[in-house]
């Protein structure tokens, strides 16, 4: 499988996962202002790798995935953030920060080999 389309599958199921910690923060833990954060943040990894697929240039492609690991990083400062400060578990933590841990390096990967390949 290319990794553009591992991206795209990843990206999306982490999306999901974020949607349901969202409703968990928002119903559970009444957490108002981070839960929005990292929803927006979350969500927007696979809305940027899902626009890069009809990127209009390599130079658009990489711009998009751009957005989508600043994003990630994001996430992980909101994932972070939400675990110092005890709203989300120490178990809840190792479940999903490896996962957009997985998502930077992937994006890296992808923005780095085409850009090599536009050299």
């Amino acid at each position: 499988m290319r990794e553009d389309n591992t991206i795209q599958i990843i990206s999306k199921a982490f999306a999901l996962r974020i949607i349901k910690l969202y409703q968990y923060l928002q119903n559970e833990k009444h957490e108002f202002v981070i839960s929005k954060q990292i929803l927006k943040s979350g969500t927007s990894i696979g809305a940027n790798a899902r626009e890069s697929i009809n990127a209009e240039s390599p130079q658009d492609f990489i711009h998009k995935l751009g957005i989508a690991l600043k994003e990630a990083n994001e996430t992980q400062y909101w994932l972070e953030l939400l675990y110092e400060s005890n709203y989300i578990s120490e178990t809840q933590f190792n479940s999903i920060y490896p996962e957009c841990g997985r998502i930077v390096a992937t994006l890296i990967r992808i923005i780095k080999t085409k850009k090599d390949n536009i050299e």
